[in-house]
């Protein structure tokens, strides 16, 4: 397995990502083999792992530190906050308040004295950016974290950031952890160009686009929906839905050029993101050994020219062909009354 510098930290990183979210009630509740295959993972030379405090309520992390008992030196190790933990107010966020609290519970799920990179998991617009840069930049100077980054932040959000680090002599946001994907291309339009301009490492997620670069889900043939991903979102797998018809469209293609190129369609799936020059990781996420091992045969997969123009043809640059599954929606989005003046404001005369 390659090294890849992240971002400006120093810290070498494998292509490869070993993604958590997966492990615990949610996904796999087997904690001994949660265990076997990060120790597969590590085994095959991948020295990056990503999790969350609140994947499976804690479970993941936990999970996590058992694993890494007697490596932890060997492995560069990356958690997030922001999510809820708990009911009642202010056991989530971006405040301070939060962050110093919910750093010490992560450290001991994981049962380590630091974490490498510490990401806010999402946008918190109920609290000042400044306030989130203040609480993380002390926590490196305490040690309990070396680097700290973003995840899932629009381009505009990330440069404001910058900003606000550089007039307050404050640490910034080293890296981001946008969804990206076949089927989920946006971020190339801001995101990565602006990541890359500010020289952040990139770790990407949902590279299987929520199972539907599997192969496991294909036109004209009948969806199991009794496990995995359908499960928690039976919606989105509903195949008369016309978002579900237009990915089922989209990925007959791209089994094609997987043919042409002779790989399986997950294993173009994940070699799709390492072609950018922006991305450092690409975080997957497998719920069984079988997954990991299907996925690590294809590391050295290798998609030329002709072929990311051919898949430019099917998916153009910049473009989602769905929004992706748990990407931020912004409140101006959201809430109408942050895009709707008052009735009697809106007329010109």
């Amino acid at each position: 397995m390659r090294h890849r510098v992240l971002g400006g930290t120093g810290i070498e990183v494998s292509p490869y990502c070993l993604g958590t979210m997966m492990f615990g009630h949610v996904g796999n509740a087997d904690h001994d083999e949660c265990v076997r295959i990060i120790h597969a993972a590590l085994d095959e030379g991948i020295n990056f792992v990503d999790t969350a405090d609140m994947y499976s309520g804690g479970e993941s992390e936990t999970i996590v530190g058992k694993a890494l008992k007697d490596r932890r030196d060997d492995v560069v190790l990356a958690t997030k906050v922001h999510f809820p933990m708990g009911d009642g107010p202010n056991r989530g966020g971006n405040s301070r308040r939060w962050i110093v609290r919910e750093v010490e519970d992560s450290l001991r799920r994981l049962g380590t004295d630091w974490i490498d990179l510490y990401q806010v998991h999402r946008p918190d617009h109920t609290t000042d950016i400044e306030e989130t840069l203040s609480a993380l930049t002390d926590l490196v100077r305490q040690g309990k974290i070396r680097a700290f980054g973003c995840s899932t932040f629009p381009a505009h959000e990330i440069v404001d950031a910058y900003h606000v680090a550089d007039r307050r002599g404050l640490q910034r946001f080293r890296t981001e952890q946008p969804p990206y994907s076949l089927l989920a291309r946006g971020v190339e339009k801001d995101v990565l160009p602006v990541a890359r301009r500010l020289g952040m490492g990139v770790l990407t997620w949902s590279p299987l686009a929520s199972g539907f670069l599997t192969g496991r889900y294909r036109k004209g043939r009948a969806l199991d929906l009794s496990t995995g991903r359908p499960t928690l979102t039976p919606g989105r797998f509903d195949p008369s839905a016309p978002l579900t018809a237009a990915k089922l469209d989209v990925v007959e293609q791209l089994v094609a050029v997987a043919e042409e190129v002779g790989c399986s369609l997950p294993e173009l799936a994940v070699a799709f993101p390492l072609a950018h020059p922006a991305v450092t990781s690409v975080i997957i996420g497998p719920r069984t050994m079988e997954h990991l091992r299907s996925t690590l045969k294809g590391a050295s997969v290798t998609l030329d020219d002709a072929v990311l123009d051919r898949i430019d043809e099917i998916v153009p640059p910049g473009t989602d062909v769905y929004p992706p599954d748990g990407a931020w929606t912004p409140p101006s989005l959201t809430q109408p009354e942050l895009r709707r003046r008052t009735a009697e404001s809106r007329p010109a005369a």
